[in-house]
């Protein structure tokens, strides 16, 4: 639950860079920034951490694949993803990159470390069935018709020797704390998910790969013949991005503030690996469990999962740059229930788009802000004066602050409408443009047009962590100076496709 609170520090699950973005990899920085930019409004310190998975065997592959060394592969992926993020408006404070060899590896070796102190990695032959698009070893069961379900390819058959995390060790205490809820996992159904798997109890899972199939990656300490597998070295940055590896006073000290994180927010295909390898390597090291997971699923396009052989994979930055930006916020974070599956589809975002942005708070905005210039009366209410209005707008209030704390972010979008939707209904019934010159001086008209303005502005406030940019012009158009409510009336907020 979110609650208030001196700091609140949030992370993303981190992509992995061996290819551009999709409309898929929106969700965790979306869902995440609409929390950031929240409890900011609260009031709290926020440190909202995102980055790029830089290492692995599908990077060296597809980085052959192009003429390209691994770096120069990462190097421009990784700006993608920063091109994204910020077309996108997302307030990350820090990006992290797992090949940074001053930021990041040295959290990374620390973590190994101690693992080894703890006496929990040691090294045995294994051999097993290898998914390259998962960058992970899997089993038979995980297998539909010898094929992996995500990636629809037989895996690689692997046998070799390498370092293992003893994790077995820690299934007990982890399946304790997320049943007792120091470990949160929202919603519901992922908690049961990940206890109902843990219940069987944990395996021990490999750690490093051979250096001479894995070049591109983060050395095992005092072993130059293996390299970190993805789970020590893409789980830490975590705690690498604040100072975790890091000596120095200043360093020391970031990590002392921050950690734990209040939030991790992933998507369905990573609660394993967040909900019981990365809280066993913790446990571990002796470190505190982050607070809460959140766990969010997939989008589908026109009811059909993402596929580049399909050919119906959603470019973001296409997205954006045809509709704009908060526009595509506003469909991912409505449309598709937090925790659930999603679907995308042109037509559903353009009905979307027209239906709520520009007949809905657009039209709001332009009506309101048109009677007021027209009407040439000083605004002078600084309160809502009818009944009505001020009851719902309590109760959406309250509806909303519980929403966004249970992580229903498409319910507290819904409290915001039931807003507009009245607005449009009060000047409708009111039709304040048909008051007499007596009723006006009398201050009929007055407070139905300073009511719907005010009315606006508790919009904007809300729709803040959602709408930034929009909530911003509709601040730009309706504010309060020297106590009065001035309106400077600008172009459409989103013109209808």
């Amino acid at each position: 639950m979110l609650t208030a609170k001196k700091k609140f520090y949030i992370t993303t699950s981190i992509p992995y860079a061996n290819a551009a973005p999709h409309v898929g990899h929106v969700l965790d920085p979306l869902i995440a920034d609409a929390l950031a930019r929240y409890n900011r409004i609260k009031g709290c310190e926020v440190r909202f951490l995102v980055g790029t998975d830089e290492h692995g065997a599908k990077i060296v592959r597809k980085a052959e694949e192009e003429n390209k060394t691994p770096k120069q592969l990462v190097d421009k992926n990784s700006g993608q993803f920063r091109a994204m993020h910020k077309l996108l408006n997302i307030s990350w404070d820090d990006f992290i990159r797992t090949s940074d060899q001053k930021r990041h590896w040295p959290g990374a070796q620390k973590m190994w470390l101690a693992l080894v102190k703890s006496g929990d990695i040691f090294r045995k032959k294994y051999r097993g069935l290898y998914c390259v698009g998962h960058e992970a070893f899997v089993t038979e069961k995980d297998l539909v018709d010898g094929k992996c379900q995500d990636h629809q390819k037989e895996p690689e058959v692997i046998e070799e020797e390498n370092w293992f995390f003893r994790l077995s060790k820690y299934s007990q205490e982890i399946e304790s704390r997320i049943k007792n809820q120091e470990l949160k996992i929202i919603p519901e159904s992922r908690r049961n998910e990940i206890l109902s798997f843990i219940s069987g109890g944990l395996e021990d899972v490999s750690f490093s790969r051979p250096a001479k199939d894995l070049p591109w990656g983060v050395s095992v300490p005092d072993d130059p013949t293996q390299t970190m597998y993805v789970w020590c070295d893409a789980l830490v940055n975590y705690i690498s991005a604040i100072g975790y590896g890091q000596e120095d006073p200043d360093s020391r000290a970031l990590f002392k503030k921050w950690w734990p994180a209040d939030f991790h927010v992933i998507g369905k295909d990573n609660i394993r690996f967040h909900a019981a390898i990365w809280p066993g390597m913790l446990l571990s090291a002796g470190l505190p469990l982050p607070k809460s997971i959140f766990v969010h699923g997939f989008i589908t396009v026109d009811g059909e999962k993402m596929s580049k052989t399909v050919g119906n994979v959603i470019d973001p930055i296409k997205l954006v740059q045809k509709y704009g930006t908060d526009p595509v916020r506003y469909y991912l974070l409505r449309e598709i229930p937090s925790g659930e599956d999603g679907d995308f589809s042109y037509k559903k975002f353009e009905e979307r788009y027209n239906g709520d942005l520009a007949n809905g708070l657009g039209n709001l905005v332009a009506r309101v802000t048109t009677l007021a210039e027209k009407s040439s009366i000083k605004y002078q209410v600084l309160s809502i004066k009818d009944g009505r209005l001020l009851d719902l707008l309590k109760n959406v209030k309250v509806n909303y602050e519980k929403a966004m704390e249970e992580i229903r972010l498409n319910e507290a979008l819904e409290e915001i409408w039931k807003l507009i939707h009245a607005g449009d209904r009060y000047i409708n019934e009111e039709k304040p443009w048909e008051k007499t010159l007596q009723q006006v001086q009398g201050g009929e008209k007055l407070e139905v047009i300073s009511d719907l303005l005010l009315l606006i502005l508790e919009i904007a406030a809300l729709l803040e962590p959602f709408l930034p940019e929009t909530a911003e012009k509709i601040k730009e158009q309706i504010y309060i100076d020297d106590e009065e409510i001035k309106v400077k009336k600008s172009g459409n907020l989103f013109p209808r496709w």
